[in-house]
């Protein structure tokens, strides 16, 4: 290990998209809108939450979790990425290496996590509504969100580890534009099947197995909608369950053609424009997703702005 530290202790080169010099202009726009986007729509729903005791719920709390890690998932790898697509020098320190990879990995597998609880709390609220209050009460509420960020942060540190164990045996150039568990392990100089097989042992754990209970979640719920009478509430399910499925799709689906698919010599390119998506662009989607039409939204920025008392 402290061979390995040493030969690295100089840094990484993050090739980026540098095979592709002439859409680093236009991708460090692009990049820096979504950017915003992100900052500003993630705060506005985690403000909003607090703000408003009508929006003091499970799943307005869980929401505001999810704001929190889509805030700083992005700011983990895009300032890094936007810093290099702007200037000539695209490195990174061993020790900033470090700290991406541990908190991308925490951030990722806590939101693979907390995918699955909100998904719960649609079940409890729409499956079990006369005992909902009592399952989701404030105390269970903050111990699954807690469980979800522990799970996530404690992972990492055991996964991150073991990646930087490996010898690199003095190879810097990263190709990708942060740093990443598959992109980094391509640097070895020794046998990495121990490490291909944990990364796929973790995947199937943090990826796989969520999007199994979060599916199974849905099934349950769409017997019960099809059991269901009124037509009002028939819609609310729908506008609330469907914006948590498509914030599910734009987040496992990229994740899941990077991680479980096996490795091809063009799947690193491929594999950049993938993360690029789930890193900038859907985070940037979810409080659109779950804010538009959405009416409890509408109706707590109203009361903030004092349009309700003027009507």
């Amino acid at each position: 290990m402290v061979e390995n530290f040493n030969e690295s202790w100089e840094g990484f080169i993050l090739l980026g998209f540098s095979k592709w010099p002439h859409l680093e202009v236009v991708l460090f726009v692009v990049i820096l809108i979504f950017y915003l986007m992100t900052l500003t729509g993630n705060l506005f729903i985690i403000i909003l939450s607090y703000l408003d005791s009508h929006l003091h719920t499970p799943m307005y709390f869980f929401l505001s979790n999810l704001s929190a890690l889509d805030l700083c998932y992005t700011t983990s790898s895009v300032p890094q990425l936007l810093s290099n697509l702007w200037g000539p020098e695209k490195t990174i320190s061993y020790v900033g290496c470090m700290l991406q990879l541990y908190f991308a990995l925490a951030l990722g597998t806590t939101e693979c996590v907390l995918l699955v609880v909100m998904s719960f709390d649609r079940y409890a609220a729409v499956c079990k509504p006369l005992h909902y209050s009592v399952l989701m009460n404030p105390h269970f509420c903050h111990l699954l969100a807690a469980a979800s960020w522990v799970s996530g942060f404690t992972t990492s540190v055991l996964h991150s580890s073991f990646t930087f164990w490996v010898p690199l045996c003095g190879h810097r150039k990263v190709d990708h534009f942060f740093c990443e568990v598959p992109a980094l392990l391509r640097l070895s100089c020794v046998d990495i099947h121990a490490n291909e097989l944990t990364l796929m042992v973790m995947s199937a754990i943090f990826v796989v197995i969520p999007l199994i209970l979060i599916l199974s979640s849905y099934g349950a719920i769409i017997r019960t909608v099809l059991r269901m009478q009124s037509t009002a509430r028939l819609q609310k399910v729908f506008g609330t369950c469907g914006a948590h499925l498509t914030v599910v799709s734009l987040f496992f689906i990229p994740i899941m053609c990077i991680y479980l698919q096996p490795p091809t010599e063009n799947s690193q390119d491929q594999a950049k424009f993938i993360a690029l998506f789930y890193t900038v662009v859907t985070p940037s989607l979810n409080p659109l997703i779950y804010t538009l039409r959405n009416k409890d939204v509408r109706g707590a920025v109203r009361r903030l702005t004092g349009c309700e008392r003027e009507q």
